[in-house]
């Protein structure tokens, strides 16, 4: 009995492991670049997450896209209608799409994801001045999984967050690091310019004025987020980003290292990189403000054993400068006694409160109000 007893595993306490991570502000890619060869406990996804994983798709079958969305005849007074049209089947159907001829020069892409990629390239000693969980460094933070202490299992990936607005929260143009300060204020401007055309079409999709979704606030949040998913050793045994929803709009940039996935139905599909192209996808508070009739669909990102980082930077658009006591809940036009509302009401603080101090691998805020 004394032998077995010597020999015990020791009791796992994965909060003091999480809390010495954290205090570390290492992040993943400074584990990654200390040569582990397994990655630490806190990573391991359970057996059922992980079997999830390692699903197959239909690869017998034709491999499913994302839909394609050209931006080109947005200004066009006869072929207007058909982008709405695009638009709002992408929406109701997938929840994801990529954007091609968005406006957005070339340059200004690839200098925004040159520009995240420098960020987390900086030597540890720079980079952990701005590590913080707080929002205490004027609207910027670097962090490694913002749900660290509250996920099941912590995810392979950091990220730089920076608040674009409302004005209260909105960080000062010298507190950006310097690395991507130029890059960072440039994506957030071309981003709303597709963000603010996109809310357009969305609005037009529903039948409603194309000024409805811009008119509710959905351009007075903005958070610019720039994500770095550097090498793992196993990634068998974690993810890149848990699966998700988002809450409002999110316009997305990424490089040309795959691992995003979509939730299509009962299947995971590859939303493999497009030169060029930015990603768009719907959260929740469009789909209940749209009583249904846009999807916001769980998605994730992989972990991979490739040498060349995976970076994507993106602006969440969300409503922003709101009263507490503010109520949402579908449109009032787009209910009818054979189209009845489909959620309840709920006040923006409600949302707020639920929505961000969830797990991201916790029941969604749909399904907490839908009636």
């Amino acid at each position: 009995m004394a032998a077995a007893a010597d020999h015990a595993t020791p009791t796992y306490d994965r909060m003091k492991e999480v809390k010495e991570f954290d205090e570390s502000k290492i992040g993943v890619k400074g584990l990654a670049e200390s040569g582990i060869a397994s990655i630490p406990r806190m990573f391991i996804h359970s057996p059922e997450a992980l079997l999830d994983l390692k699903k197959p798709n239909s690869q017998t079958c034709t491999k499913k896209t994302i839909p394609l969305v050209d931006l080109s005849h947005f200004n066009s007074p006869t072929e207007r209608h058909q982008l709405v049209e695009q638009v709002r089947d992408a929406t109701s159907t997938w929840g994801f799409f990529q954007v091609i001829n968005h406006g957005i020069p070339k340059p200004v892409l690839d200098e925004t994801i040159n520009a995240i990629k420098a960020f987390h390239d900086q030597p540890h000693e720079v980079k952990s001045k701005l590590y913080n969980r707080d929002n205490d460094k004027h609207g910027v933070m670097y962090s490694s999984n913002y749900d660290l202490y509250r996920a099941k299992a912590a995810s392979w990936h950091d990220s730089l967050t920076v608040w674009m607005a409302p004005e209260a929260t909105r960080a000062e143009e010298e507190d950006i690091p310097e690395v991507c300060r130029k890059e960072i204020v440039a994506w957030e401007s071309h981003s709303t310019k597709v963000a603010e055309s996109l809310l357009e079409l969305l609005s037009e999709g529903l039948g409603v004025e194309a000024e409805r979704f811009k008119d509710l606030g959905f351009l007075e949040g903005k958070l610019a987020v720039g994500h770095c998913y550097p090498y793992c050793p196993q990634p068998d045994l974690t993810v890149g980003f848990t699966s998700h929803t988002d809450s409002g709009l999110t316009v997305l940039l990424q490089n040309q290292v795959g691992g995003l996935q979509v939730k299509h139905g009962d299947e995971w599909v590859d939303v493999e990189p497009i030169p060029g192209a930015v990603i768009v996808n719907i959260g929740d508070l469009i789909q209940i403000i749209s009583n249904d009739n846009y999807i916001s669909v769980e998605h994730r990102v992989l972990s991979k054993t490739s040498k060349e980082p995976r970076i994507s930077v993106l602006t969440f658009f969300n409503v922003g400068t709101i009263a507490d006591s503010d109520y949402f809940g579908p449109l009032p036009e787009l209910l009818s006694p054979d189209k009845p509302a489909l959620y309840r009401k709920f006040t923006a603080q409600e949302f707020q409160e639920n929505f961000y101090s969830k797990g991201l691998d916790s029941k969604s805020f749909v399904q907490k109000v839908r009636l």
